[in-house]
């Protein structure tokens, strides 16, 4: 999620301070995306540097207030204009750690696979309670955060059904047949094999 764009997008609207950028912030995504003040204040300060914002007024309280550049207003005509674009590879926790404990000798992949369903089941009790808890969506507010809300409620329906998925077919795999010793051979400098393929097929399309 690009702090940089979505803090421009709301200067497009107005000139702001610090803290008062971090409470809309705030206000546009239903408080599910925290920021401290100094992460705000850091983003500013490149955005300053890249001449997509500027300093500008100072109130009686001693706030600055930011106002973004010509140069700022393109780059969110852009960013809200372009498609987002997702990783090739995965950095994913949870993929990665069931990828290597598959590997492992002696590790019980199904109880890994249990004791996560059990943790993002609650989870998704939880997102659900939350989200019906809540008024109906009719301001703007309210709105912004149940878009936020689905979003996190769908993808923990996606894990679960990923787990599920792996479940069933890592079952059909013994596990002595999937476990991997450290590999005796002296691996090669530079980019696996894999990976080299990979790049190869991006860059022929």
């Amino acid at each position: 999620m690009s702090v940089r764009q979505s803090l421009l997008a709301i200067l497009d609207q107005g000139p702001c301070y610090g803290y008062q950028l971090r409470a809309e912030f705030d206000r546009r995504t239903g408080s599910t995306w925290p920021l401290n003040v100094g992460q705000i204040y850091n983003t500013l300060d490149r955005l300053e540097r890249d001449g997509l914002v500027e300093k500008g007024d100072v109130d009686e309280h001693g706030h600055v207030y930011w106002e973004i550049t010509d140069a700022g207003a393109a780059e969110v005509r852009d960013w809200l204009a372009s498609p987002v674009q997702r990783a090739q590879g995965t950095r994913d926790e949870l993929a990665i750690k069931l990828a290597v404990a598959a590997t492992l000798p002696g590790v019980d992949v199904s109880d890994i696979i249990q004791t996560q369903r059990r943790s993002s089941l609650a989870q998704l009790q939880e997102l659900n309670r939350a989200k019906y808890a809540g008024a109906s969506p009719d301001g703007p507010e309210e709105l912004a955060w149940s878009l936020v809300v689905d979003s996190m409620i769908f993808s923990a329906e996606a894990e679960v059904r990923w787990l599920d998925h792996s479940e069933q077919r890592l079952a059909l795999h013994p596990h002595h047949a999937m476990a991997l010793e450290l590999s005796t051979d002296k691996p090669k400098r530079g980019r696996p094999a894999r990976a080299e393929a990979s790049v190869a097929s991006e860059k022929a399309r």
